[in-house]
């Protein structure tokens, strides 16, 4: 005990255990471990790092201007005070000897995942717990003196693998009257990839939230074959509920006969106690604003913060812009700057709503009927000739003296196809361009995919996954960004196909360039996503009374135009398009066995690659020139790539560092492409042994 008192009084002194201002939401914060993060390893010019994990406390008042947009917040239990209170688990990395290069960046962790390890770094930490070398990747955001911060959010996150340590979130629940559950309609859609018996039917490695009543008998399944057909009702008599797979795990159900490919499952019944799931983002305001304001453990507050999302944590970026959420409550900015990774639309809608699941998000084939994104789209304002109404997402994002945080957003051609992106920046209806504005740049990776492409097979699709590598460039942007906040040179410009130089286009005008005979097939839609109508007063409360909602006029998206080969024109043109060994695509059709050949996959694109030589070309009825009439001699292909990689160094578009990589990438691929048999169908040559 006198150990742990003595740790306890020196903590104290170095500011681990520390009450907060009266304006701040966050209460006090904890320590319960700090190690050497890596040990042994020094990062360049910052030396050794460390972990610090530890708890944060919350407490909202929602009487305040700040917190009056977060839904049901005065519907949750409160303290003496008046206050809703929470808690938060964190992991912070720093410097050992200081404060880095000054800019604390907070990644919003992925379904209780850490996301920026992996893609910019290299390497994501084993356990969701970095500790060792091999956690810190290459070590670049290290080695440019980040401190990094990560906490939790979400509710929905699916019970981990033994030894796993997600960053779970706790958030209060919203009660009625006399202190009396809530109850409301929860849908709840799913598919199968194969014949099954039982299925799961919460979100993506997520929850969901389960029956009020056990096996309700009241509750409706549904089947229909895409997301706009009717629905056809199950006989409850056919289908059951049965226990989750694991103890904490998804609700299932079982169907006489069982589940089919080909079919879009929607289970519907009455939930109870809804979570203030808007208190998640909330926290993320608030531990950031405290960070921002206060000593910790030995170091000075930083400068300057930095937010940072992949795909579902770009959304939750973008809608703590929309809904305000990035003002505290003393009308200050929590963060100076936003990197929101693949968000698609942007994420103007979800994640602060009654029953809402954060896990969902729609694509071409599934789950159009969850908000995700929604009017406005663009961070300057447009006009909805459906509503007739003008409004931009950072309407609400302006702190006490009229700024707003510098904002880099980046989306790959999946995004195009499967994500409404193009709504960023052109109209609603998709008529004419639409600029971002001097605080924001808005990039498309056109080419690439989701994420960088690692499969060896096909299946579940037809065509071996893209492999453009679009993390590079989200590197030399991230230090760009860190750099513009510090009052720095701006990145570069917004680099996005436009329809005003005919790099922007519909869907039938791209599949009447693109190139026929090369063995890949376009499809013949993009996601459009539709107004959803949860009934009247859903855009005031945020509470639903209409599930599943009405389904009214689609917003018109666009996708990039191809050239020639197939490649897509316009955006920030990587060395993998520039130099091209085949044709990179946004899109990769559903193979018929999942039942689903008319849409296509939910994150990834396609690779075909060139002949080798005219010979092989003119056999197979291929359009494209081949490798060896492209590049005579590797000599040639590899002068190019170099040029190339140049080029994107002058642009701001790579790092002089990442230069060996990018050139070593691409030569590789060239190399395998060389010594693979075109016979062989298989995707394992797209890969190093």
């Amino acid at each position: 005990m006198r150990t742990l008192r003595i740790w306890l009084r020196r903590m104290l002194v170095m500011g681990a255990i520390l009450p907060c201002a009266s304006l701040a939401a966050v209460e006090r914060v904890e320590i319960s471990e700090r190690v050497p993060f890596a040990p042994g390893v020094t990062f360049g010019e910052f030396g050794a790092y460390e972990k610090i994990r530890g708890t944060a406390w919350f407490a909202l008042d929602p009487a305040r201007r700040a917190n009056r947009g977060i839904v049901d917040l005065s519907r949750a239990p409160r303290d003496a005070r008046g206050h809703v209170t929470f808690k938060s688990e964190f992991v912070l990395l720093r410097p050992v000897a200081g404060g880095g290069n000054g800019t604390l960046l907070y990644d919003v962790n992925n379904r209780g995942g850490i996301a920026i390890l992996g893609q910019v770094n290299g390497h994501s930490p084993a356990h969701n717990d970095p500790t060792t070398p091999a956690d810190a990747g290459d070590g670049f955001l290290m080695r440019h003196g980040f401190t990094l911060l990560f906490s939790a959010w979400t509710w929905d996150v699916a019970p981990p693998e033994p030894g796993m340590r997600p960053l779970v979130f706790e958030p209060p629940i919203a009660r009625g009257p006399g202190g009396r559950p809530i109850t409301g309609v929860v849908e709840n859609e799913f598919i199968v990839p194969a014949p099954a018996e039982v299925a799961t039917y919460a979100g993506m490695r997520g929850l969901t939230y389960e029956p009020a009543t056990a096996d309700d008998p009241d509750a409706v399944l549904t089947e229909r074959e895409t997301p706009d057909a009717p629905r056809r009702e199950l006989p409850r008599s056919q289908w059951r509920f049965v226990a989750p797979e694991r103890v904490g795990g998804p609700g299932r159900v079982t169907l006489n006969g069982g589940f089919q490919p080909g079919r879009i499952y929607a289970l519907r019944y009455v939930a109870k106690d809804p979570y203030v799931t808007g208190a998640g983002l909330a926290g993320i305001r608030d531990l950031l604003a405290w960070f921002r304001a206060h000593p910790f453990a030995g170091h000075r507050p930083p400068p300057h913060v930095v937010i940072f999302g992949i795909s579902q944590s770009a959304r939750v970026i973008g809608r703590m812009l929309h809904d305000g959420l990035d003002v505290d409550e003393a009308g200050r900015l929590a963060f100076d700057g936003a990197f929101l990774e693949v968000p698609g639309g942007g994420g103007s809608a979800g994640f602060n709503s009654r029953f809402a699941q954060p896990t969902r998000h729609p694509s071409m084939l599934e789950e159009h009927d969850y908000p995700t994104d929604a009017f406005p789209f663009t961070t300057t304002p447009t006009r909805d000739p459906r509503t007739g109404q003008t409004a931009s997402r950072l309407d609400h994002a302006r702190d006490r003296q009229g700024r707003v945080p510098k904002i880099v957003m980046a989306n790959t051609s999946t995004e195009y196809w499967n994500r409404d992106a193009s709504l960023v920046t052109t109209t609603p209806d998709g008529s004419a361009d639409v600029d971002a504005g001097p605080t924001t740049r808005v990039y498309a990776f056109t080419g690439a995919q989701h994420y960088v492409g690692r499969s060896s097979v096909r299946a579940p699709y037809v065509n071996c996954v893209s492999t453009t590598d679009h993390y590079l460039p989200m590197r030399a942007l991230l230090l760009a960004l860190a750099r513009w906040v510090a009052g720095g040179v701006p990145p570069p410009p917004s680099a996005v196909p436009r329809i005003a130089d005919g790099t922007l286009v519909t869907v039938v005008d791209y599949r009447s360039a693109f190139p026929s005979g090369i063995g890949l097939a376009p499809p013949a839609q993009a996601l459009a996503e539709p107004r959803l109508d949860f009934g009247s007063a859903y855009a005031s409360t945020g509470i639903p009374t209409r599930v599943p909602p009405g389904h009214g006029p689609e917003f018109g998206t666009r996708v990039p135009a191809p050239d020639a080969d197939g490649n897509d024109r316009g955006g920030v043109r990587l060395i993998e398009l520039s130099v091209p060994l085949g044709t990179h695509t946004g899109w990769n059709p559903r193979a018929p066995e999942t039942g689903f050949a008319w849409a296509t996959a939910r994150f990834d694109g396609s690779f075909q690659p060139f002949a080798r030589t005219a010979a092989e070309r003119a056999a197979a009825g291929d359009p494209r020139p081949s490798l060896a009439e492209r590049y005579p001699t590797r000599a040639d292909y590899v002068a190019q790539v170099r040029a190339a990689a140049a080029r994107l160094v002058e642009e701001g578009f790579l790092l002089p560092e990442d230069v060996e990589r990018a050139v070593a990438e691409n030569v590789g691929l060239y190399d395998r492409l060389l010594a693979h048999d075109p016979a062989d169908a298989s995707c394992r040559y797209l890969h190093p042994e």
